[in-house]
């Protein structure tokens, strides 16, 4: 079903354009400088970022907030993140509308981290409805102009709906009957999780491929091997390779602490431009999700060697 394109991240996938989106993050403050200046970063090279939406289950601003205020001081567009851990139907929808109304065109959503391994361990989670109960609610609101329920919504509500996918899962069978569910109840796009493996991220491509839906393979730049460690250690379904992990290793030994962060700098950047170039001319990838917190600076420069155009500084 083709349906309106109301944000420049659906327009440009939507054209055959190979996308690059960001990723900023939120915190436990009312001060968003050091976000604004994070996507600062990446305007230009990426079409959009994520703004992350109580992350590791901890009580951070307002993602909506926090992204409009992104597109507003920054001038770049949002992926608005909405997990369904922290509140109800009716908490969403009005969310959602509260998007619409303040220019928000991308939202994503998730289930969210559980409450218990949060800074807030004794609140209750919520999952009033799961990930794709919201995808429905998302093209109610959109294309019947109604809520959950049926009841009727004044104006026009113009989202984008994307979804989270994992090209580590094993068995990789239940995770593609979750995401086909979500196709048929109108996902538009997907973002994956992070991947490392290049032959396990063309498989999963090649899975997905018959749901004929646009994926943004997530990538995570590690800017220390503190970092890469700690993803592959900590985080279910991730393997950092064996020889980027030794890279680090052998760049953390250099005394220099500015040779050190450009020999860091260069790993990340052979890697995973390396990777990218694969995916771009091999694959149906529709783009590239880069998680880089604390690490902006490498997008463009990883992006530059890539595709230069895009590299340069706006």
């Amino acid at each position: 079903m083709a349906r309106e394109a109301f944000s420049a991240l659906m327009k440009a996938i939507n054209s055959g354009k190979f996308v690059f989106t960001g990723e900023v993050a939120t915190a436990k403050t009312n001060r968003l400088d050091a976000m604004i200046s994070s996507a600062k970063s990446m305007k230009g090279c990426t079409v959009a970022c994520n703004v992350t939406d109580n992350p590791r289950a901890r009580a951070y601003i307002s993602s909506i907030v926090a992204a409009h205020v992104m597109q507003e001081k920054a001038g770049v567009e949002a992926i608005c993140q909405a997990t369904v851990r922290d509140k109800n139907r009716l908490a969403l929808t009005s969310d959602l509308l509260g998007a619409s109304a303040l220019g928000i065109r991308n939202i994503l959503t998730m289930s969210g981290d559980h409450t218990t391994f949060g800074d807030n361990p004794g609140a209750m989670p919520v999952y009033d409805i799961d990930t794709a109960q919201y995808v429905h609610l998302v093209r109610k609101m959109v294309d019947e102009g109604t809520d959950l329920a049926g009841n009727r919504i004044d104006g026009e509500v113009k989202l984008h709906i994307g979804i989270t996918g994992n090209t580590n899962s094993d068995p990789l069978e239940i995770e593609l009957a979750k995401i086909e569910r979500k196709v048929e109840l109108g996902a538009e796009f997907v973002q994956t999780q992070v991947a490392f493996d290049i032959e396990q991220t063309k498989k999963f491509l090649g899975e997905i491929s018959k749901y004929s839906i646009p994926v943004i393979v997530g990538i995570f730049p590690c800017k220390s091997l503190e970092v890469a460690e700690y993803l592959s250690k900590n985080v279910p379904g991730i393997s950092v390779p064996k020889e980027f992990i030794e890279q680090l290793e052998k760049a953390e030994e250099i005394d220099d602490a500015g040779l050190q962060r450009q020999r860091i700098d260069d790993i990340n950047t052979d890697y995973f431009s390396s990777f990218i170039k694969e995916l771009k001319t091999g694959t149906h990838a529709a783009g590239i999700h880069m998680m880089t917190i604390g690490y902006e600076k490498i997008v463009r420069v990883i992006i530059e060697r890539v595709d230069p155009s895009l590299g340069r500084v706006q």
